[in-house]
């Protein structure tokens, strides 16, 4: 059993402070904040089973088994919860003409491709693990994986809308709940600002007749996860892999914004170092939930949104927030509850939790002095910001690449190649690394 220093009195923390990883808060305050965390994971990982055709409870059990997976190939040290990925959501869909799988062969097909898209993932950590990952931060230097992280959280803002437009006043109560809480309080209530106002959107939703609980009547209280086994022996199932493939460097782009985006909150640039165990872990969490019908996983950038909002980075959080997802997905009837949340308290509530997404990545930036006068870094956002933020889309025969892909490779491709004919031409327009300190700022002159 993992164990954590008690961080301060375990109540508060200090202007300025966080609750490193192998630390944690007291253990009332623990399981709420892992509550929050399943409670921002919601939305996300059931729409991916949803719109898949993937069994709704299975997805979540297997959710909270990846996150302890996680948490245990990362030693403990890299704080994440595992949720559902949207990345598969098109190629999943191809196994029944782009629609939602609508039979078990079906769905036993496409777990074949997603079993094994997360062992190419995992072999991928590995190599991460055995070379060192300096290969990776010439690949994706700060200007690049800024914005990589915030082109993620920006690419998710119209589901955000699309909720946010169902129920326009609740999204906006459970949205205003967030901000008020996480400004009148401080300490602990203010460090649950988003499950507390995911409560107050929940109880005003119920209040004015727009919570419907039908389904919640007729579930049982318990009952197992529906499991499958994948179909490896239909050659059907093999002839899509192929369209799995560029979701790897979706995952791995999400996965190294995550590990990044936790060592800079963290100020722990260690943390960086478990970016081959990261990939690893979600590879393996990926190929376990192939195996049995669940939704391939991913390091959730909504439980990112979590930590920078409560600025507590506990692994004992995602302990609980996994335990709570595995206890969860042995209840029907809870899981028809949480079905039960609102689209606008949903919506409400993803829009500050996307919206942190890319501030985190804006704070890479200025945590690294990158240089924005210069051609190359500017383009490099700029392009990749509104293939992202417009949800740009590109068909390549049967191949279909989402706006995370493209605005991805298009960060790659305009930095490295922007630099290469800029210094080739030596026109000044490449990125000439963090900003020169002009001078001292006030006081006498040293």
């Amino acid at each position: 059993m993992p164990i954590w220093t008690l961080h301060g009195d375990g109540r508060t923390v200090e202007p300025g402070a966080v609750v490193k990883p192998n630390e944690r808060l007291s253990w009332p305050g623990t399981i709420a904040i892992g509550a929050q965390h399943v409670v921002a994971m919601f939305g996300a990982t059931f729409l991916v089973p949803i719109l898949t055709g993937f069994p709704v409870s299975t997805t979540l059990f297997f959710s909270g088994v990846g996150t302890i997976l996680f948490l245990v190939i990362t030693r403990n040290k890299l704080p994440s919860y595992l949720g559902s990925s949207f990345a598969f959501i098109a190629p999943v869909q191809a196994y029944n003409g782009g629609k939602t799988l609508e039979t078990t062969e079906q769905i036993t097909q496409a777990m074949v491709s997603v079993a094994v898209t997360g062992v190419l993932l995992a072999l991928v950590g590995l190599l991460v693990q055995k070379v060192g990952t300096r290969w990776i931060e010439k690949l994706m230097p700060p200007v690049v994986a800024g914005a990589i992280v915030a082109l993620i959280g920006l690419n998710l803002a119209p589901a955000a809308w699309n909720n946010f437009t169902l129920q326009p006043l609740v999204a906006t109560v459970t949205l205003v709940a967030i901000i008020l809480f996480s400004v009148l309080f401080r300490g602990f209530l203010g460090r649950i600002s988003i499950f507390l106002g995911v409560v107050v959107g929940y109880v005003f939703a119920a209040m004015t007749g727009q919570v419907n609980w039908d389904a919640v009547a007729a579930a049982p209280l318990v009952g197992l996860p529906e499991f499958h086994l994948p179909a490896f022996g239909d050659p059907v199932s093999w002839s899509l892999l192929p369209i799995f493939l560029p979701v790897i460097l979706v995952l791995i782009a999400e996965n190294v914004g995550h590990v990044r985006g936790v060592a800079t909150m963290t100020g722990d640039p260690t943390i960086n170092d478990n970016t081959g165990r990261a990939l690893t872990a979600d590879g393996l969490a990926s190929t376990l939930a192939g195996l049995f019908g669940g939704s391939a996983t991913t390091t959730y950038g909504e439980n990112i949104g979590v930590m920078a909002a409560t600025r507590v980075y506990s692994t004992a959080a995602y302990w609980v927030a996994g335990a709570i997802a595995v206890l969860l997905s042995f209840s029907p009837a809870i899981g028809a509850v949480i079905n039960t949340i609102p689209a606008g308290v949903i919506g409400g509530a993803t829009t500050a939790l996307y919206g942190l997404i890319g501030v985190i990545g804006i704070k890479i930036w200025v945590d690294n002095q990158v240089d924005f006068s210069r051609p190359v870094n500017q383009y490099t956002v700029a392009v990749s910001f509104v293939i992202a933020i417009a949800g740009f889309t590109m068909g390549i025969g049967s191949l279909t690449f989402s706006a995370i892909v493209l605005g991805t490779v298009a960060a790659l491709v305009i930095y490295h190649g922007g630099n290469a004919i800029a210094r080739w031409r030596k026109t000044g327009a490449d990125d000439g690394g963090p900003i020169v300190p002009i001078g001292q700022l006030g006081g006498d002159p040293e």
